[in-house]
């Protein structure tokens, strides 16, 4: 495939965005090469400047469950958005779709929209620190939260000392309330606990990683965080910006039959539009203003077109009894494909799955956190990408992302991606 135009459109955008894109990893600095400029999608294609047709495997980073341009969203979008784009003002679309997440998701009684997971995360946040009253937050190295200071922190030389920022701009005084946890250890969790008593006011998590690859929680994992959290009074926060209502109605919670104290959620609950969520049990959510002290507001936060479209797909998921098992099914015949063919060209790999979140690591030691993930080959990954991408497969371009699978894919679509890669790992 040709990517002439895609190379004109990125040497223009290089000119008036910094490095040319509006978010880092579409830049292709992890694989090498001019990415990829999109003119439109339709169920599980996109559709490039150049006029080549992609299977999508990454689905705007997971809120296109139901496949691009789906019908009954982007109905709902049209008729909303004749009658005004935004108001700054209560419509009762906030309410409708607000009582419609709270039926599905387990364990919630209120809900607050916000304009993007990292809102969605940072928000939680603050309002569990005024929950609380206290300052500190344990994260885990390699989960991604969004671009708030508090979650741009590394670990440090031990795993009871203070985070370390990654990224200049974020200060040594926010690192210092960031304390790092290695994922699926529980050890270096309870340490932290440990060490920093009656301050820590909440840990935050993906209950299954999206960031550096999929990686799921070991068996008893999310339980025993779940026991930690109490018996220190802290609260837990499931970020399920990716998992939410993908691998369930009701998301993790409901798949590992967790209770997280506070939820975030991400795109799908604004139908692919800019939207996030958190939520929680009524007594948390009432410390937010107006009518507690935790101050937290948006403009935009659930503005029309966002709650018509999250309510059209909320909806549909909802009412489709068989569509998380469809989704799962689709996946796990792509992993086994994926598993013969490698096998058979005598890769060194791994794969993870859960539900129709998955990922392929060129190392053949199981990836469980950050630093396993890291392992991987990624000069094999980097050909891996180009060598589907050349023929018509796009995934994510890094090795630390995980690929999210859409009901709108066919199995002949599954077929024929099995076939691209049993092609392209002759050559790795």
């Amino acid at each position: 495939m040709k990517y002439q135009r895609s190379s004109q459109l990125f040497a223009a955008a290089n000119l008036v965005i910094p490095g040319g894109v509006n978010s880092p990893v579409r830049a292709f600095k992890g694989v090498g090469g001019t990415p990829v400029f999109v003119k439109s999608a339709k169920g599980a294609y996109l559709y490039d400047e150049d006029g080549n047709r992609l299977i999508d495997y990454i689905n705007s980073w997971g809120p296109m469950i139901l496949g691009h341009a789906h019908q009954p969203v982007v109905a709902s979008i049209i008729e909303k958005v004749k009658l005004g784009t935004s108001f700054g003002m209560p419509t009762e679309l906030e309410t409708q779709i607000a009582a419609l997440a709270i039926s599905m998701v387990p364990n919630i009684d209120k809900i607050r929209f916000v304009n993007s997971g990292t809102e969605a995360c940072m928000s939680a946040i603050r309002l569990a620190r005024g929950f609380t009253n206290r300052d500190k937050i344990i994260k885990f190295a390699g989960c991604y939260h969004g671009h708030s200071d508090s979650f741009l922190i590394q670990a440090g030389s031990g795993a009871s000392t203070f985070g370390v920022p990654n990224s200049p701009g974020v200060t040594q005084g926010t690192a210092k309330d960031t304390l790092l946890a290695n994922y699926n250890d529980l050890e270096s969790v309870a340490a932290l606990f440990k060490a920093n008593p009656d301050e820590i006011a909440a840990l935050i998590i993906e209950p299954v990683a999206g960031n550096m690859g999929c990686i799921p929680p070991k068996p008893g994992f999310l339980e025993a965080l779940r026991e930690l959290c109490s018996e220190n009074g802290a609260l837990l926060l499931f970020d399920e910006v990716m998992t939410g209502f993908r691998l369930a109605k009701g998301g993790a919670q409901e798949l590992f039959n967790i209770k997280a104290d506070i939820v975030c959620f991400g795109k799908v609950i604004g139908g692919g539009l800019p939207v996030g969520a958190f939520a929680a049990r009524k007594e948390i959510m009432d410390y937010l203003a107006p009518i507690g002290p935790v101050y937290q507001a948006g403009t935009l936060s659930g503005n029309p077109l966002a709650m018509a479209a999250g309510l059209a797909m909320l909806q549909e998921l909802n009412s489709d009894f068989e569509i998380y098992n469809r989704l799962s099914s689709k996946t796990a015949y792509l992993e086994k494909g994926i598993h013969a063919v490698l096998a058979k060209n005598n890769v060194e790999f791994t794969i993870n799955r859960v539900g129709s979140m998955i990922s392929v690591h060129f190392d053949t030691a199981a990836v469980v956190d950050f630093q396993t993930a890291k392992k991987g080959d990624n000069e094999r990954f980097k050909k891996f990408f180009h060598g589907l991408l050349n023929q018509g497969v796009y995934i994510a371009p890094s090795a630390y992302e995980t690929w999210f699978i859409t009901d709108a894919l066919t199995y002949e679509d599954l077929d024929f991606t099995i076939a691209v890669i049993d092609s392209v790992s002759k050559e790795l």
